[in-house]
C-alpha cells in the first residue's frame, strides 16, 4: 500500500507541534522550527539553560513497525548533525549542542510522548 505524502507531512507537522508544545512545558524555549539547510530540515531548534537543542521528532499512528524513535537511523542522525553544524555556523551558537529525540505515538484518541535526551551524538 502506498503511503500518502500529504498525511504523512501533516502526522509530522501535527507532531512537531505536540513535541514543541511539551518541551515548553518542560522549560524550554523553542527557537526555530522546520528550519531548511540544503535538503535537509531541523524540526526544532530549542535551548534551555546549558545547551542548544537539536530534537528529530517522529510521529507515529502506532507502534506496530516498532517505536518511532527507532526510525532515526545512521542516515537520518547524519543529516541532522549536518544541519546543527551549519546551524551553528550561521546563528554563531555559543551554547553545547545535544541531540534529542521526541518519538510520538498517537493511538485511540491518546498520545504517547517519549523525550529521549542526548539521543545520539555528533558523527565523524
Amino acid at each position: 500500500m502506498k503511503e500518502d505524502k500529504s498525511s504523512n507531512k501533516e502526522k509530522g507537522d501535527k507532531g512537531e507541534a505536540l513535541a514543541a508544545r511539551y518541551l515548553e512545558e518542560h522549560g524550554y524555549k523553542i527557537i526555530r522550527s522546520q528550519w531548511k539547510y540544503m535538503r535537509y530540515e531541523l524540526d526544532i531548534v530549542a535551548e534551555n539553560a546549558t545547551h542548544v537543542v537539536f530534537v528529530e521528532v517522529k510521529t507515529r499512528y502506532s507502534n506496530y513497525y516498532g517505536e518511532p524513535w527507532e526510525a532515526v537511523n545512521k542516515a537520518k542522525r547524519q543529516k541532522v548533525c549536518l544541519s546543527a553544524d551549519a546551524y551553528i555556523r550561521q546563528f554563531n551558537c555559543e551554547k553545547e549542542p545535544r541531540f534529542d529525540i521526541v518519538s510520538i505515538i498517537q493511538h485511540n484518541g491518546k498520545t504517547e510522548i517519549l523525550h529521549i535526551e542526548d539521543a545520539f551524538y555528533p558523527m565523524v
